[in-house]
């Protein structure tokens, strides 16, 4: 109590004019002269004056506001409706997984891709199938688009693949309709080369390209891809063919490996 006496003491003459400003703002506010009616609105303009920065600046800062949720929402929408179509791809592999396996004849046994590319000069993939689902060495491994390669190394629960784009890897195939045989191997780019093909025979860009049956390894009439493109080699009485395949590699997540296709031959 004694240090507010004190503060009011030692600041009297302010305390005063404060309250003397308060007093005369308050009457003159009151008085019903036409004369204050001019003061008011005087006095109106001044703050409206100062009030608008202020106000800018409120809108300005709410405007920011604003802008960072709907760029947050925004955010939000587009990673849902990635995630939707995601969802809606997945679903969609899934189902021509399903049809393909429903349609088949052959034996075969559904496999998820876990791994890729862990051994040493050689390109292959891991599937997370073995011995105990029937999987053994030397067995194929297509998806519904084409043959993908061939299982080399099998435990009890996985198996090593060896990928069509592995450059050792060899694939007897038939060109149809003409019925011409040769060697398939991987080129780039999506892309393999047949070779020993007869110069003679009639081979047209998009002419399907399947197994030829000649393996211990491959039924025949498996999917491969398709003819790109057909030159004849100088001085050779041979022609190379391109085939384009159908599989995304780099994308591939499910597989199938056929372990056995004695129906499928019958």
């Amino acid at each position: 109590m004694r240090n507010l006496y004190l503060f009011v003491v030692k600041n009297k003459d302010h305390i005063v004019f404060i309250i003397a400003i308060f007093l005369s703002s308050f009457l003159l506010l009151r008085n019903d002269d036409p004369g204050m009616e001019v003061i008011r609105g005087k006095s109106a303009d001044i703050v409206t004056v100062i009030s608008l920065p202020i106000t800018w600046i409120k809108s300005l800062l709410l405007v920011n506001e604003e802008n960072q949720y709907l760029r947050e929402k925004t955010l939000q929408l587009s990673l849902q409706v990635e995630s939707m179509l995601n969802f809606a791809e997945e679903n969609r592999r899934l189902q021509e997984l399903l049809d393909f396996k429903r349609k088949t004849n052959l034996k075969i046994v559904p496999a998820r891709i876990v791994n890729k590319g862990i051994q040493p000069n050689l390109v292959s993939f891991t599937l997370d199938v073995g011995k105990n689902d029937g999987v053994v060495a030397n067995q194929p491994v297509l998806t519904p688009e084409g043959v993908i390669g061939k299982t080399i190394q099998v435990g009890n629960r996985a198996s090593i693949v060896q990928s069509i784009t592995d450059h050792n890897y060899r694939l007897s195939v038939r060109i149809l309709p003409s019925g011409a045989t040769g060697i398939l191997r991987w080129h780039g780019d999506n892309l393999c080369e047949v070779s020993e093909v007869q110069k003679n025979v009639n081979i047209q860009i998009g002419d399907q390209v399947v197994t030829s049956g000649f393996s211990d390894i491959y039924p025949p009439g498996l999917p491969v891809g398709n003819v790109s493109g057909v030159y004849d080699e100088r001085g050779n009485y041979q022609k190379v063919v391109n085939v384009s395949i159908h599989s995304n590699l780099n994308a591939l997540q499910n597989a199938f490996v056929i372990i056995d296709y004695q129906h499928e031959m019958d």
